[in-house]
């Protein structure tokens, strides 16, 4: 979000950002909210009209915002464009991932499966985003122009949960022009193969270190998370490195140091910013074939999520590349993410999914 204002703003475009954070607001008020639809809607549509605001770009309205927000925007005479980072739609946990595999379970207005395997939790959570999600959707669907999706893949399984089919478009997330790198230097400068991100299951972490370990490729994790004491374990014996969680500054200077980048998700994603920042610096991506990320990487750089030996194979192959061969590789890559993740193409889209 804040990089579309950003953006938007450098257009010479007037932008105000109306933030809720639900993590201080106590589980109360977020159940109001998301029961509710919403609270005080009235918030969002003075905004409108104070500003004379045409469009509202929306990102994350539960619990806090709900499908009241978008009605009040439209009641005030504002556009409304419903951005859809995930499954939160259908999915109270929103990554559309349980017992090891992706999950869509939850479909349509049927959010029973959520409650009945308590997604959330405790019985009581999970009781109010069944309830919540089921109540909001009928809302979200009528007030909402347009849904913005993230690659095709996110929108085709998004319209077979029940999203509406006219409505959707699809605009990945993009690179700032100042962020991509002048050249690739992954050959003569790569020391080791990294995966970031939240140390949990659906991240396929594990899938990366035996891959590092059967490929003799030093690995570097970095991020925090549950899963970090099993995958700890799983390292031991292997040259692995866990750098715990990194400012985005120091995560980029590590990211420059990479040969090759893995994403080895079972769950799946839309459009990680882990795949788009590699992609900028010209390192090499390695990524799992689920969700949006094949529509990211080069050709053939899409490996089977649970094939462990296709990742050993496919790092090996990266990592015994010869400096100038890696090098030219990771250009192939930034070459591909200027032409298809930069701002002049994603902001002539985006204003067209405002305007139209």
């Amino acid at each position: 979000m804040a990089d579309i204002a950003e953006l938007l703003s450098r257009r010479g475009v007037g932008v105000e950002v109306l933030e809720r954070f639900s993590a201080g607001a106590g589980r109360v008020t977020a159940a109001r909210g998301m029961l509710g639809g919403g609270l005080a809607p009235d918030e969002v549509a003075g905004a409108v009209r104070l500003l004379r605001a045409d469009v509202v770009h929306a990102h994350n309205v539960h619990p806090l915002f709900g499908w009241r927000a978008l009605a009040a925007a439209r009641a005030a005479g504002a556009r409304t464009v419903l951005q859809l980072h995930n499954f939160r739609l259908f999915c109270a946990v929103s990554v559309a991932y349980r017992d090891g595999a992706p999950c869509y379970r939850c479909r349509g207005r049927d959010t029973r499966p959520g409650l009945r395997l308590r997604c959330r939790g405790s019985v009581t959570e999970a009781a109010v985003y069944a309830a919540g999600l089921h109540l909001q959707q009928p809302g979200l669907f009528e007030h909402s122009d347009t849904f913005v999706v993230l690659s095709e893949a996110h929108g085709a399984r998004l319209r077979e949960l029940g999203l509406p089919r006219d409505k959707a478009v699809t605009l990945p997330n993009f690179v700032p022009a100042g962020r991509f790198t002048e050249r690739s230097v992954a050959g003569t400068s790569g020391r080791f193969a990294l995966a970031a991100g939240r140390l949990v299951e659906e991240k396929g972490f594990d899938t990366a270190i035996r891959a590092a370990r059967a490929a003799g490729a030093p690995l570097v994790i970095a991020g925090e998370g549950p899963d970090e004491p099993r995958l700890r374990s799983l390292a031991e014996g292997a040259e692995v490195r866990f750098t715990g969680l990194l400012t985005p500054e120091a995560l980029a200077e590590l990211r420059r140091e990479a040969a090759v980048v893995l994403v080895p998700s079972r769950c799946e994603e839309a459009c990680p910013y882990a795949v788009l920042d590699a992609c900028a610096d010209g390192v090499p991506v390695l990524a799992s074939d689920r969700g949006g990320l094949p529509e990211l990487v080069l050709p053939g750089a899409a490996l089977p999520a649970d094939d462990a030996e296709a990742w050993a194979d496919a790092l090996r192959t990266v990592w015994s590349m010869p400096a100038q061969e890696r090098d030219q590789l990771g250009e192939r890559v930034l070459t591909r993410a200027r032409a298809r993740l930069g701002e002049d193409r994603y902001y002539e889209r985006l204003m067209g999914v405002y305007g139209d």
